[in-house]
């Protein structure tokens, strides 16, 4: 599996189906902190069996999952988002050109999802890695980089020109997700504001970042999702989107034990590189066989062509697994 395995800039500055009705409810009606509102409970159904693919395992559509409180983005859109930091050219595309010359690239992927895709929708998204693992200890001896505010910023001012959605990810190294997460609160009080992240670089072994590939467990998880669902009620949000990248085994541990919200939408996003079939196989056992409610897919622009005759697999490609990613990523 070496060949999945992502090799990403860490020292950002020196280097630069069974039913889906059968839930445990009673009614159609939802209730939000100041409105009653009627969810089209029959439509989310159909479009949940429509990603399962004639899913025969009785994995998809995955039974236990909530119906979401009005305003949730999936299943009615996909997204497609550009990843990466602006202080990199080499950690994803986000950061590669010039924010005109990239909106226009992130423009021209959406359309390709359209066109493949005609009866779903579809939100660009800026996925930005806000908190970057490192090989140095660093200052706060966490093995982690925190971006300034003013970038996180400009990142929120950049998806402004076509209404796009902002994902903040974060590699938290030595750290923990209780200590990232609340210093981003002012940010994802924003309804257009997501979260993500990523295994990889949670290194609770001690390891270096980048030496070995690190974990989350569903406590680490769950906890993001209490955090983002009393933010949501706080502030009367519509429901969070919330991606999990993992290309391993090991990167998510205890899975059942995952809990979903109402108003967070869970993501498991395969982040392995490599050619099709590898891709497919990685989707397949880490994201497919163990279910959680969404799921998502990277393509590498660079990484996935890294070995010929390898090739990034098309939009038609990736909407034929089972079942279908509903998050799409670029790096």
């Amino acid at each position: 599996m070496k060949n999945i395995f992502r090799v990403l800039l860490l020292l950002v500055f020196s280097a630069s189906i069974s039913s889906v009705s059968a839930r445990n409810f009673k009614s159609d009606t939802i209730t939000t902190n100041t409105t009653k509102t009627t969810l089209d409970t029959a439509r989310y159904d159909s479009l949940m069996i429509r990603l399962a693919k004639g899913d025969k395992t009785g994995k998809w559509p995955v039974k236990k999952a909530p119906y979401p409180l009005p305003g949730a983005i999936l299943p009615f859109n996909r997204v497609v988002a550009y990843y990466g930091n602006m202080y990199s050219k080499n950690m994803g595309i986000l950061g590669q050109y010039e924010p005109k010359v990239m909106l226009e690239k992130l423009k021209a992927e959406v359309k390709n999802w359209e066109e493949a895709d005609p009866k779903t929708p579809v939100k660009p998204a800026l996925h930005y890695i806000c908190v970057t693992a490192q090989a140095d200890a660093g200052r706060n001896g966490l093995h982690n980089l925190r971006m300034p505010f003013s970038q996180i910023d400009k990142a929120i001012e950049m998806a402004k020109p076509i209404d796009a959605l902002v994902f903040l990810d974060i590699q938290v190294g030595f750290s923990t997700v209780e200590k990232e997460l609340p210093l981003l609160e002012k940010y994802l009080k924003m309804p257009n504001v997501h979260f993500g992240i990523d295994p990889e670089f949670s290194m609770k072994e001690g390891s270096v970042p980048g030496k070995r590939i690190g974990t989350f467990d569903a406590k680490d998880i769950n906890f993001v999702s209490d955090y983002l669902s009393d933010l949501c009620k706080k502030y009367n949000l519509p429901p969070k989107i919330f991606v999990v990248h993992r290309f391993t085994k090991r990167m998510v541990t205890n899975y059942k034990d995952i809990k979903l919200r109402n108003n967070v939408q869970f993501v498991m996003d395969m982040d392995g590189w490599g050619g099709p079939d590898l891709k497919k196989g990685t989707y397949r056992y880490f994201v497919a066989g163990e279910p959680v409610q969404f799921t998502g897919f990277k393509l590498f622009y660079k990484n996935d062509i890294k070995n010929a005759p390898n090739r990034m697999m098309t939009p038609k490609e990736v909407l034929s697994l089972k079942p279908a990613p509903i998050y799409i990523q670029y790096q």
